[in-house]
């Protein structure tokens, strides 16, 4: 009789005992109690099961539903983890040994909540100090012995919550999967992945963290000898600032970082890497792509909860920074001994950092020259304390076709007290200066074209920087520099000579450009202003610049034969975008019209002066027609042809190309003018309406301006008119109007009503004119002579025609028909007159 083998026994008793499990069907809500002690027992904390249901296939095993974990009360009230459904997978060859004993244990989303207590102790560490003094079998046994194996444990879709003693964190980890096995007899395994999240904002692009180490069995936990590797990537920079400040602070860019630890948490050594690709600022786009790269060792010793060795570098080119040091407290109220070493750092590559932090900076700036310096950093009790020094070495910049040669340039840094003796801001500068900052640049000697050089300082902070510039200039060469390096300047063309005193001032972060304030002289500027084809000479003037405003004064300006003081207020920010806002307070000696229309347009019959204020949709607009302005404007003498007007006075406003003057006041053929006058500059074509008064008005200066005496006396006159056009015919053309007109005291010297007669003189006329291209229609005029009165009808043309009729009772007259200067004059009677007369 032969007996079947044990290896061959044993497959007959698992398939015997599965069948009877089948068939029988245990009740599992009777073990519950069991299971649920067992699990508490190696864990360490009380648990509980809702209930417990058999599964057979395709592994025998149990099934626990609101499976929870309590946390020691020293970590607080709240579980330590919770999941609605575990599955116990059991080892078959235990259920031949007559026990139970769980394989694998997995767990469907679970919540776990890592806690640290007030003495910076963490609730999993007395569950591995447990797992450490129990004997079991490594996970992975491949023989049967009484030790139970330590099962496979893992999760999918869970969730990793953070709370600091009874506060939850807003942050955690989602959708994390991680697995937990003994390795081998006195080492564990893990690993992880998740995805970092706050729960306070709705974060998408934070990456995936993923980290896989192992540990070893010792006498206390702070002596287990361990090694964890965890990578993050994917992580968009906006997001991750998001992620750590609770704000996006605008970085763009892929962040990825690693962390290698060695050692045991009393004393390991870590290993830190990371990087930024396309890095850049958020509203900074071209200028190609961007890395930044840094790895860094350091040595943690948790007896003194300090970073030691530090040593941490960042290749720069053929350069490198490199930082040396240690930290103590890094975590909370650190206190560090840093150096920070720049060693042939290429200014190429600052200029390319700065383009991508800075909006503005020119896609074609190029630098040339090396960084060599030091830094050191002290903080102790709270206080810290920055000193270094270094230098640039011949620095030149080129962009396009210009360059600036610097040569030299020191810094450093230095406490702020220090910076405070060697930098003073101008007494006249506002005091709204930004704080001292730690780093001090200069001072730069700079040739602009003057005997003397114009020095440069400079002081840069966490949030802004400072530039002090003093000296002379030629205004050219600071301009050209000033575009060069992207930097705000007048929309105009000038040379000269200008004294400055002024400072820079911006922030690093955001769009909005720096700003100048100041002072500065300027002396001999002769300036070309879009829309004027005559420079702007500009003798000499004072500016100050405030933040939000430019005030000049003490100008003495010429343009066009014309003399041009005193002062302007404008406001800042002028931009063609925004426009340009200013006041002022002019006065002129002299406006020659014709000289006035060379200056705006020298080819008047093919494009007349009207047109300054307007331009081809393909160029720029001029830049009066960005203005708006108001304020006074006095001239001595204004000419036109022959006609002059003196002492003129008027409120003026100019909003981006319409212009409008107010109580305009003149002194005009001897009398005086009162009116307004609008004049729309964008309208097509430009369109000009106004309307006045004029008393006392000498007759006989009007026939001297139109070279020929034909009236003397004085006169009252109210107008309204209103001309459109591009020329001088379609202004005539277009003019329309009326003239209520009141003369007296005088004499039509070219009238005489009679051979031999006397010119007809005028005791008063009174007459209302209609004006309708080119042509004057007299409605109810009267004319009252020494003898007798007319009333006059008729019309009379701007080119000095006449055909006039006066009227005496209605049956008789005179008609006036001809040039003024000789006007052929003959008698008329009424038809129903001349019947009476016939025999």
């Amino acid at each position: 009789m032969s007996f079947p083998s044990p290896k061959r026994g044993a497959r007959w008793l698992t398939v015997l005992l599965l069948l009877s499990l089948f068939l029988i069907r245990p009740g599992a809500n009777r073990m519950k109690t069991r299971i649920v002690r067992s699990i508490s027992l190696a864990l360490g904390r009380p648990v509980e099961a809702a209930s417990v249901r058999v599964r057979l296939l395709p592994q025998p095993g149990f099934e626990l539903e609101n499976f929870v974990v309590h946390d020691d009360r020293a970590f607080g009230e709240e579980p330590m983890l919770r999941a609605q459904e575990v599955t116990a997978s059991l080892r078959l060859l235990s259920l031949l040994r007559g026990r139970l004993e769980i394989a694998r244990l997995s767990l469907s989303e679970p919540s776990l909540n890592l806690v640290r207590n007030r003495e910076s102790h963490w609730n999993l560490e007395s569950l591995i100090e447990r797992a450490a003094r129990v004997s079991v079998a490594p996970t992975s046994k491949s023989r049967a012995e009484s030790r139970p194996g330590f099962p496979y444990i893992e999760g999918s879709h869970g969730r990793i919550n953070f709370k600091v003693g009874p506060e939850k964190k807003p942050y955690a980890l989602t959708g994390a999967d991680f697995a937990l096995w003994q390795e081998s007899e006195n080492m564990w395994g893990m690993r992880f992945e998740a995805h970092p999240v706050r729960t306070d904002f709705n974060l998408t692009d934070t990456g995936v963290v993923r980290a896989n180490g192992w540990w070893q069995r010792a006498a206390s936990l702070p002596g287990t000898p361990l090694e964890v590797s965890a990578d993050w990537e994917g992580a968009q920079l906006g997001q991750a600032t998001k992620l750590f400040y609770g704000s996006d602070k605008g970085w763009r860019g892929t962040l990825k970082a690693s962390l290698n630890l060695m050692g045991t948490p009393q004393n390991s050594v870590l290993v830190v890497s990371a990087s930024a690709d396309d890095f850049r600022r958020y509203d900074v786009f071209g200028g190609g792509k961007l890395r930044l790269a840094a790895q860094c060792n350091a040595r943690f010793h948790a007896a003194d909860n300090a970073l030691s060795d530090i040593s941490c570098r960042a290749p720069v080119g053929d350069g490198a920074l490199t930082l040396r040091g240690s930290i103590a407290r890094p975590w909370a109220s650190p206190a560090y001994d840093l150096l920070l070493t720049a060693e042939n750092l290429p200014t190429q590559s600052l200029v390319a950092l700065a383009g991508h932090s800075k909006s503005g900076v020119a896609d074609d700036l190029q630098a040339s020259g090396q960084l060599e310096g030091q830094l050191r950093g002290l903080r102790k009790s709270g206080i810290s304390s920055w000193e270094g020094e270094g230098h640039v070495s011949e620095l030149l910049l080129q962009s396009g076709n210009k360059e600036i040669a610097i040569g030299e340039v020191p810094f450093a840094i230095a406490s702020p007290s220090a910076i405070r003796e060697e930098i003073e801001t101008p007494a006249s500068f506002p005091q709204t200066a930004p704080q001292p900052a730690p780093l001090v640049i200069g001072p730069i000697h700079l040739a602009m074209g003057r005997p003397g050089p114009l020095t440069v300082e400079g002081r840069l902070g966490r949030e802004g920087y400072e530039f002090i510039f003093r000296g002379d200039t030629q205004v050219e060469r600071l301009f050209e520099t000033a575009r060069m390096l992207r930097l705000p300047v007048p929309p105009v063309k000038a040379q000269g000579l200008a004294k400055i005193d002024l400072a820079l001032r911006g922030e690093w972060w955001g769009p909005d450009p720096p700003h100048a304030v100041g002072k500065a002289q300027l002396v001999a500027i002769r300036s070309q202003v879009r829309g004027l084809n005559a420079p702007l000479d500009i003798v000499s003037a004072n500016l100050a610049l405030a933040p939000n405003k430019v005030q000049v004064q003490n100008l003495l300006a010429s343009v066009a034969g014309s003399v041009w003081t005193g002062s302007l207020l404008a406001m800042r920010p002028c931009s063609l975008s925004s426009g340009c806002h200013a006041r002022f307070d002019l006065h002129v000696d002299e406006i020659a019209i014709d000289r006035m229309n060379q200056l705006l347009n020298p080819q008047m019959p093919k494009k007349p002066w009207y047109r300054v204020l307007t331009s081809p949709a393909d160029l720029p607009a001029p830049f009066l027609a960005t203005v708006t302005a108001e304020g006074k404007l006095a001239v001595d003498r204004m000419v036109l042809d022959r006609l002059e007007a003196r002492r003129i006075k008027a409120k003026a406003e100019l909003n981006q190309g319409k212009l409008r003057l107010s109580d305009l006041q003149a002194e005009v053929l001897g009398g005086q003018h009162r009116g307004e006058w609008n004049v729309d500059f964008m309208a097509k074509p430009p369109r000009y309406e106004g309307s006045g008064n004029l008393e006392d008005v000498v007759l006989d200066q009007l026939g001297e301006v139109m070279n020929d005496g034909w009236i003397t006396g004085s006169a009252n006159a109210s107008y309204q008119a209103s001309i459109a056009g591009l020329s001088s015919q379609e202004l005539l053309d277009s003019a329309t109007g009326t003239i209520e007109l009141d003369a007296s005291a005088g004499e039509l010297r070219h009238i005489v009503l009679s051979d031999g007669g006397a010119p007809l003189q005028m005791r008063r006329l009174t007459a209302r004119l209609l004006l309708d291209k080119g042509t004057f229609e007299i409605e109810d005029g009267k004319l009252d002579t020494a003898s007798e009165i007319f009333r006059i009808r008729g019309t009379a043309s701007l080119e000095q025609m006449l055909n006039l009729k006066l009227i005496r009772g209605g049956a008789s007259g005179f008609n006036i028909v001809g040039p003024l200067a000789r006007p052929h004059v003959s008698p008329f009677v009424a038809q129903e007159t001349r019947a009476a007369l016939k025999p």
